[in-house]
């Protein structure tokens, strides 16, 4: 009797743990697309629909996300040339590389007592977006001195205004070599690009210069450094696919020049560097070609049903959901603007990955020019002085697999707040904006001041060049761009 009593209890215990749990899958099953606890959908009292939207692509221009790139960032290099859904890219840097004292001297202040060995232009790797195995040829020139290229300026990475001279040296090569070690005299690290200069002219040059008050003084102070040499010039002048991105502050960034000196009758060999310093210049330029590819069939006015987002410098979307107006006031348990990414069959998306995460604002045409007319969504993106909540917002992406099984990145942007105060009619409708910008400054609005127009700036949300991602639009078969809403009647 006892058993069976033990059997029923346990039998009992069981079945309420299934019903527990299974209620917590429905429940789980709306809390997944965000933090707030979501009544389950019932279809008598609680209600989930999706209202249509209409997207339609863009590109930024100079004035929209032509940014100027801080000397501590990452610069990219090279070139992309086959990007079947986005077309190309031309990524290139500038940079001076100069002693880090002065009054400099080399180890023999007799230049006639001077043999020079090889003079190699070194830059600190730090990874490569596109395709590894695709040859590059990085070209060296060196910086004309008419160009004006200061440090103490930062330049926009859309304009190219510095004149180049003298080739001074080129490397062809595969990226998936840049993370191999290197075996050279005082250097076994790794993760280098190294490019062997002219030493017959340049270096030469170099050894020459002494640090007196004369012609040849370049090595007397940093002014008169710059009077003597300019800086370098890279870029790609191959059939590249990819970019590759270095950190101009890093240990392996150097000017690395070997030579031979005279001691006490032998000939002794050594290195001298020069090195990216609080004095240096440094300039990035990104050019993109939007003539070929997929995205060069979609500028135009009309609806799309595939979009195109890119990193800055790059595109956006434009999002209309003018259905929201026609539903009535409604008790809001959850909004969120789902963007589903549509698998490329050439799968390149292996080769140009997706951004890290994306962003939504809002255009308000409210916003007195010449500040460009955006805003943060409001009521749902919030700012602590730092940052904003990417987590909760949804701009990080979720990782799944479509209806054939691709690998595929979903966005779920959170945005209940916003909608409730649309329906009950205290707050406008917006068109809103999808982009992977690298930063972002606009109006943040405070709720209930959603027009106090307080301006505020997301730096560093993407890094420049890499990220890329094709999403469906608002009239996609299987993707379809939506907002989803989860509410009550009231």
């Amino acid at each position: 009797m006892k058993n069976r009593q033990l059997l029923l209890l346990l039998g009992v215990t069981i079945a309420s743990s299934i019903i527990v749990f299974s209620s917590c899958r429905k429940i789980n099953d709306a809390t997944t697309l965000g933090a707030d606890l979501i009544p389950v959908v019932d279809n008598i009292n609680t209600f989930d629909t999706s209202i249509s939207v209409q997207t339609f692509n863009g590109l930024f221009d100079n004035f929209s996300d032509s940014l100027r790139l801080e000397r501590s960032e990452e610069f990219f290099l090279g070139k992309i040339n086959n990007d079947p859904l986005f077309g190309g890219t031309d990524a290139r840097m500038f940079l001076e590389l100069k002693p880090t004292i002065y009054k400099f001297a080399f180890q023999n202040a007799n230049k006639d007592s001077l043999y020079l060995d090889s003079v190699v232009l070194v830059l600190d790797y730090v990874e490569t977006y596109g395709d590894t195995m695709v040859p590059q040829t990085i070209t060296v020139s060196e910086i004309a001195q008419s160009a004006n290229f200061k440090s103490d300026s930062a330049y926009l990475i859309r304009e190219n205004n510095f004149q180049t001279t003298n080739l001074l040296g080129q490397r062809t090569f595969l990226p998936a070599v840049l993370n191999d070690s290197v075996k050279a005299y005082k250097d076994t690290t790794k993760n280098q690009l190294r490019i062997k200069l002219d030493q017959n002219n340049f270096g030469r040059r170099l050894l020459d210069y002494d640090s007196t008050s004369g012609a040849n003084g370049a090595y007397l102070s940093d002014s008169a450094f710059k009077t003597k040499f300019k800086g370098f010039a890279l870029q790609s002048t191959s059939t590249g696919n990819a970019v590759m991105g270095f950190d101009l502050g890093g240990t392996n960034t150097k000017l690395a020049i070997y030579y031979r000196y005279d001691k006490m009758g032998k000939r002794d060999t050594t290195v001298e560097y020069f090195r990216f310093t609080t004095l240096s210049a440094a300039a990035s330029y990104i050019q993109r070609d939007h003539s070929f590819g997929e995205i060069s069939t979609v500028q135009s006015p009309a609806e799309d049903n595939l979009v195109y987002i890119q990193n800055t410098p790059g595109s956006f979307a434009r999002i209309k959901i003018p259905d929201l107006l026609t539903i009535g006031n409604r008790l809001i348990h959850r909004a969120e603007l789902i963007v589903e990414q549509v698998h490329d069959n050439n799968n390149t998306d292996t080769i140009f990955p997706a951004p890290e995460f994306l962003y939504l604002d809002a255009f308000d045409p409210t916003i007195i020019l010449p500040k460009k007319q955006f805003r943060t969504i409001p009521y749902d993106l919030t700012f602590d002085g730092s940052d904003y909540n990417r987590g909760s917002f949804g701009s990080f992406p979720i990782n799944t697999v479509d209806g054939s099984g691709n690998k595929i990145k979903v966005w779920k942007f959170n945005i209940s707040r916003y909608v409730q105060h649309v329906l009950t009619g205290t707050s406008a409708l917006y068109d809103l904006r999808l982009s992977a910008p690298y930063s972002v400054r606009e109006e943040y609005g405070t709720p209930p001041l959603v027009t106090d127009q307080t301006l505020v700036l997301f730096p560093n949300l993407n890094g420049i060049v890499k990220g890329r991602v094709r999403v469906g639009g608002g009239s996609h078969t299987t993707q379809r761009m939506r907002l989803r809403l989860i509410y009550s009647k009231i």
